[in-house]
């Protein structure tokens, strides 16, 4: 019984989902020396180079301090650096940072390959599904 009850609640499944792909992803992107979420941070700054902690924020979908602290290590790293400019904190990578665009691609493409392979090419549509479920869930917090 507490099987079914499992299997039908959205918080368990969710979760076990997360843990499942987290690893997945720890996986591919430990060639990087770095977690996913600081790779997909890196990624975000190489798109917008100058990018506001608050926009990473927004785009990573996490919280100022987990932000903040993800910035923190990368700069003890030398992969990126802030600089302020009034009231706002701007993020650039530097010349290192820049020099792992690369190899966090292709841990990206590594990563996106592997459950591409096993979901098939339905893990897009699964993908925006758990998005737009994700913008309905918190529109309403």
């Amino acid at each position: 019984m507490l099987e079914v009850y499992l299997k039908e609640c959205l918080y368990f499944t969710a979760n076990r989902l997360g843990r499942v792909i987290s690893k997945m992803a720890e996986d591919e992107f430990a060639s990087s020396g770095m977690s996913p979420t600081s790779a997909f941070l890196l990624m975000a700054v190489y798109e917008n180079d100058g990018i506001s902690q608050k926009e990473l924020g927004q785009i990573l979908h996490l919280q100022p301090s987990t932000v903040t602290r993800l910035i923190e290590k990368l700069a003890a790293k030398g992969l990126l650096y802030n600089r302020m400019e009034g009231r706002l904190s701007l993020i650039y990578a530097t010349e290192e940072g820049k020099a792992l665009e690369e190899s966090i691609n292709e841990c990206w493409n590594n990563l996106r390959s592997r459950y591409v392979a096993i979901l098939g090419e339905e893990s897009d549509a699964l993908s925006l599904q758990l998005d737009g479920v994700s913008d309905q869930l918190e529109e309403i917090k």
